[in-house]
């Protein structure tokens, strides 16, 4: 039988992403398809899009102008919002947040095809 699994995810060290930097859990965890990350999003986060990733960004906090752009698109965002991003689509946080990401299938770097920042 599967056992639940309690994670802190301020004790998992960061590593680089397009964005700033992620802390991800959950990636041994196989009663779950996918992948958990405390995102802190930098003013200079590059543009990217998934191959295969489904990506929910849900804002915890955000500077008072930030805004999250899609395909060219921007809209503002505030805390406690949630953004829906599927696979293909172009897009990068605009300005400074801490964002929890839930990413499926399990998120795979190989799968961050970076564009012009």
């Amino acid at each position: 039988m599967a056992q639940p699994q309690i994670v802190d995810l301020t004790e998992i060290p960061p590593v680089a992403c397009p964005c700033g930097s992620a802390r991800r859990a959950l990636s041994d965890f196989a009663e779950f398809p996918g992948t958990v990350h405390l995102t802190d999003i930098v003013a200079s986060a590059h543009r990217h899009h998934h191959e295969h990733h489904t990506e929910i960004y849900v804002i915890l906090q955000c500077d008072d102008d930030a805004a999250i752009e899609l395909d060219g698109v921007r809209t503002p965002v505030s805390p406690l919002m949630l953004v829906a991003i599927p696979p293909g689509v172009v897009h990068r946080a605009i300005g400074e947040m801490r964002v929890l990401i839930i990413c499926h299938p399990e998120f795979d770097p190989t799968d961050e095809v970076l564009g012009e920042a």
